[in-house]
């Protein structure tokens, strides 16, 4: 079996790799990507592509099936930037799907399709997808949704799946998050030794996560499977504000929702932070996802804590972890760049 993925260098995409060189029904692997990674793997084969860009029809020629990983997170101040990659490189992906007559596409679409949904309730797979209005990540991910349905019924032949996986930790992809979430000013090596000293968050709050090892393992289930559909996927335990500030050695300190979103679009405002306040509007609304139906058709059981996934990427910002891949070279770019190019205004 061959499988082609797209966006092979990231955070899911590096995991992906590894979880498919171990599969033995995969004998091969197209690696797709804006820049060429120097990263060498026996079942990989690279190819440098820009999925808003370039004709995708041949790389995937022959590939019992496409897993869609490429995404953009920043940069976070121009979102025609982003929707040229994310919105309309979708739609190019699925394109070349059915040209090249490819017999599966999995899809990374995320907690932040969902609509909002308050409490600990356990949401399952139909809950609505309307997204997040405020938050440009998760309007792109629900117009991709939509793209995903009118594939599927426009070609039925091809069997069409899709992840809805929560926050995704590893120790290799610490540099990366802290560069597209945290910004420059982010003090790495102290994190979770003093800094934050305290965590302020409203009594109420609860994230989930995932380590990206268990999401590649759902992926590669799917590659591999004749699943179609959503799933969930998230680890646990469910993250409270108190579990968070234990993980980070801080002291938690309850503060209303709306202070600390006038605080963050402020933040965003005078690029100070690489993210817009709709990130945290996502992380605030979001439900509670309920990852049954992922462990019941899939057989997929998470074997890492979302707690310990957490633990581990902080442990990766603060030692410069990473991998020879563009997006998680922990040397990419740096602080004094992130701040000459407006702190969000570049890849």
């Amino acid at each position: 079996m061959r499988v082609a993925v797209t966006g092979a260098t990231g955070n899911a995409g590096t995991a992906l790799l590894r979880a498919l060189e171990r599969e033995p029904a995969v004998e091969q692997v197209v690696g797709i990507a804006r820049r060429r990674p120097d990263l060498t793997l026996p079942k990989v084969r690279w190819v440098q592509r820009d999925v808003a860009r370039d004709d995708l029809t041949e790389d995937f020629r022959g590939a019992a099936a496409v897993v869609h990983l490429a995404w953009l997170i920043q940069p976070g101040r121009r979102r025609d930037v982003l929707d040229a990659v994310n919105v309309d490189g979708s739609e190019r992906v699925l394109r070349a799907v059915a040209a090249a007559g490819v017999q599966a596409v999995v899809y990374a679409s995320s907690i932040g399709a969902y609509s909002p949904r308050a409490g600990d309730a356990r949401t399952t797979e139909e809950w609505p997808t309307t997204g997040i209005p405020s938050s440009t990540y998760s309007r792109q991910k629900v117009a991709v949704e939509r793209l995903m349905e009118r594939f599927a019924a426009e070609q039925p032949d091809v069997r069409v799946a899709m992840l809805r996986p929560a926050l995704i930790f590893q120790r290799t992809a610490g540099p990366e998050i802290r560069r597209y979430f945290g910004g420059p000013f982010v003090p790495s090596r102290l994190l979770g030794r003093g800094v934050p000293p305290i965590l302020p968050l409203p009594r109420w709050f609860r994230t989930q996560a995932v380590h990206a090892d268990d999401v590649a393992d759902a992926y590669r289930r799917l590659v591999v499977g004749d699943a179609r559909g959503a799933f969930n996927i998230a680890g646990e335990p469910l993250l409270r504000a108190n579990e968070l500030a234990r993980v980070l050695h801080a002291r938690h300190v309850p503060m209303r929702a709306g202070l600390l979103r006038v605080a963050a679009d402020a933040a965003f405002r005078a690029r100070l932070t690489p993210t817009e306040a709709g990130w945290l509007d996502m992380g605030f609304r979001a439900p509670v996802m309920d990852t049954a139906r992922a462990r019941t058709e899939l057989g997929w059981r998470p074997e890492h804590g979302a707690d310990a996934a957490l633990a581990e990427l902080l442990a990766g910002m603060r030692e410069g972890a990473g991998v020879a891949t563009p997006p998680l070279d922990p040397k990419a770019g740096g602080r004094l760049r992130e701040v000459a190019t407006g702190v969000g205004g570049r890849g």
